[in-house]
């Protein structure tokens, strides 16, 4: 204070005794015991601020500044000061303020690191530090501002007398904030003449890596298939050893997931991009490969993997205070999980979370696409055609499709919205063109895109032939992943397609035994009732009872209304009472379902298991199927989640 003040030790201490009487400042102990000397109320610290001349303040704040600093307090402590000096073009002033927003930004501060690199910018930094306050200030930005992020790199990519390495973080940067506001071909295209500059074959490793990443969700990609093959050869040779190396493996994993090779080559990458770790917040890197790496799981029928790593991602953005794009998509990509999961109120919750994130920071980003298509989806499972349409209707769903690859993919969302109201050619037309685009990318999964099931469906009113050609190639593209969960829901749209009650009576057994080792809640649920209700007529009506009460508990556990009234009404058109719901929120297995459990973990099939549990195998099955719901895992997982 003495400092600031131009007065000696004897002096401050004087002035401070007779403020301290005059009640205008307090002395406080601190923790280590240092008197620290305060006003003694914030209105007498406005009023004596106020009344120093404009000029006498500035300079005062200034040599605050420096005080601060020379007593050992830290940039931070000083860019408050800083920030009320006018500019000079001081290289100090930009040194300490890039400091303190380093500090800031790595204690999860990233709006003060924007305050403090903007305020260096305007100093203005010596020529040679340009190009590197305006990448410091575009990274800072991009957390909830992707468009100016991308005005300040690309004018940090036109100073002159950037070295390489510095040159190189530019563009991963700026080639992540063109892709986050849909410039993917953008992106790609700057990855590819970047590339071409350089000579370090590591650095083209991760170039290439990239490109991969942006070509892989760009619409308009010329040739699909052969990015993949190429991605599946560079996948073969390589060992983990790094990042750029894990982050290929992670993409190949998605990729295999998306294309519909077996579950076991998807599951086999997701594991090796992340043996030696991956982190959400790598700034280098991004945060879109561990999430691609999450959504295999997903697709995977281990939605429960999936989840951790999220929550994973979700822990690392609060604790550096990411509130942006990148909280958007992981909420909503969470609520995701949940309803494949068929936890429908959770996952309303979620999406609607990240929905509110992505309308803060622009309209039609693909952070805003991802959630109005998981949202629309969940509400139509829920039953709620009418909210589903009003959530179209606001984004405008219907006036064009992103050039981004969303998940689930927006043209298709729209084709189940108007297949639910009844609108047959449009829902038709808009599946027809969404499975065609799909094909030429070599997007072949039905785990991750029904849209042939949708399509048969609305064939099935006029031409029911061709809705059961259709369900016969989505069945068999299912059965070729391997996932239980999407066999399980082809046969049951198969079932729907069939041409007797007792043809779709056998595919929906068959449905019902897949989900049934699946973690697919929602879609158990309505195999459940379809099948109690095939039952029912063909005359079976003890069995018939026994599904429909399952698929009753099962869809009021998930949430889905429609679904359950729909089994009620099943249920009384079978003089049936629909008998108390016994289902329980409660995440805890029982003794039973643990017992069964550890003892698939071990790699028995149902058959022993009943031997070793003495109940029958059918009990043995409900039990199993409770368990992958709860744990959140299909039969494969169990071997990591109980260390067999």
């Amino acid at each position: 204070m003495g400092g600031v003040s131009a007065l000696g030790e004897a002096q401050a201490a004087e002035a401070i005794e007779r403020l301290r009487a005059a009640r205008v400042l307090t002395v406080l102990t601190s923790v280590r015991r240092q008197e620290v000397v305060e006003f003694f109320h914030p209105l007498i610290a406005t009023a004596v601020y106020r009344s120093i001349p404009p000029g006498v303040r500035v300079a005062m704040h200034g040599m605050a500044a420096r005080a601060l600093l020379d007593d050992g307090h830290g940039a931070a402590a000083a860019a408050r000061h800083l920030l009320e000096m006018h500019p000079e073009g001081d290289p100090w002033v930009v040194q300490q303020l890039r400091r303190a927003a380093r500090d800031s930004f790595s204690a999860g501060a990233p709006d003060a690191a924007r305050r403090y690199l903007a305020r260096a910018l305007r100093e203005p930094p010596e020529a040679e530090d340009r190009a590197e306050v305006l990448f410091e200030l575009g990274s800072a930005n991009l957390l909830h501002d992707p468009t100016t992020t991308i005005n300040q790199l690309r004018t940090a990519l036109e100073e002159p007398d950037s070295d390489q390495e510095l040159r190189e973080a530019i563009t991963y940067r700026l080639a992540q904030a063109l892709a986050h506001t849909g410039q993917l071909a953008e992106a790609a295209s700057l990855l590819h003449e970047e590339a071409g500059r350089a000579t370090s074959s590591r650095t083209r490793l991760r170039m290439q890596a990239e490109q991969f990443k942006w070509n892989a969700v760009r619409v308009d990609e010329e040739n699909s298939p052969a990015r993949s093959r190429l991605l599946a050869q560079f996948a073969r040779r390589l060992t983990g050893r790094g990042l750029p190396e894990r982050h290929i493996l992670g993409l190949r994993a998605w990729d295999a997931a998306m294309r519909g090779e077996p579950v076991a080559t998807a599951l086999e990458y997701a594991e090796q991009a992340l043996d030696g770790g991956m982190s959400w917040t790598d700034q280098d890197f991004g945060f879109e490969v561990p999430a691609s790496v999450a959504v295999t799981f997903m697709y995977c029928d281990q939605p429960g993997r999936a989840e951790e790593l999220f929550n994973t991602g979700i822990v690392e953005f609060e604790s550096k205070g990411w509130r942006g794009a990148h909280l958007s998509f992981v909420y909503t990509l969470l609520g995701y999980v949940r309803y494949r999961r068929g936890r429908l109120a959770e996952a309303e919750d979620f999406v609607r979370n990240g929905l509110q994130i992505a309308d803060r920071i622009g309209h039609g980003i693909p952070a805003q696409w991802y959630a109005i298509g998981t949202l629309i989806e969940t509400l139509l499972a829920r039953g709620n055609v009418a909210e589903a349409e009003k959530v179209a209707r606001t984004y405008k769903l219907a006036d064009g499709f992103p050039k981004a690859v969303v998940y689930p993919d927006p043209q298709a969302v729209w084709g189940k919205l108007l297949l639910a109201q009844g609108r047959i050619e449009e829902a038709e037309r808009h599946l027809v063109a969404a499975g065609r685009r799909l094909d030429l990318r070599g997007t072949r999964n039905p785990s991750w895109s029904p849209w042939q099931l949708d399509l048969a469906l609305a064939q099935l009113t006029h031409a029911p032939d061709q809705a059961r050609a259709t369900a016969a190639e989505a069945v068999a593209r299912a059965r070729a992943f391997g996932a239980s969960g999407v066999i399980g829901h082809a046969l049951r749209v198969s079932a729907a397609t069939a041409a007797d009650a007792s043809q779709a009576a056998l595919q929906l057994e068959e449905s019902v035994t897949h989900l049934g080792q699946s973690p697919a809640a929602y879609e158990l649920a309505h195999a459940l009732v379809d099948h109690g209700t095939a039952l029912h007529t063909i005359g079976d009506t003890h069995r018939a009872a026994l599904q429909l009460y399952r698929g009753l508990e099962t869809a009021v556990a998930c949430g889905a209304d429609a679904l359950a009234d729909r089994a009620r009404g099943q249920l009384a058109s079978a003089g049936l009472r629909p008998r108390r719901l016994h289902t329980s929120e409660q995440e805890t297995l029982t003794v039973a379902e643990d017992t069964a459990a550890r003892h698939a973990a071990l790699g028995l099939d149902n058959a022993a298991i009943a031997r070793e549990m003495r109940r029958d195998v059918q009990e043995v099955s409900e039990l199993l199927s409770a368990v992958f719901m709860k744990v959140g895992t299909d039969r494969a997982g169990l071997r990591q989640i109980f260390g067999a």
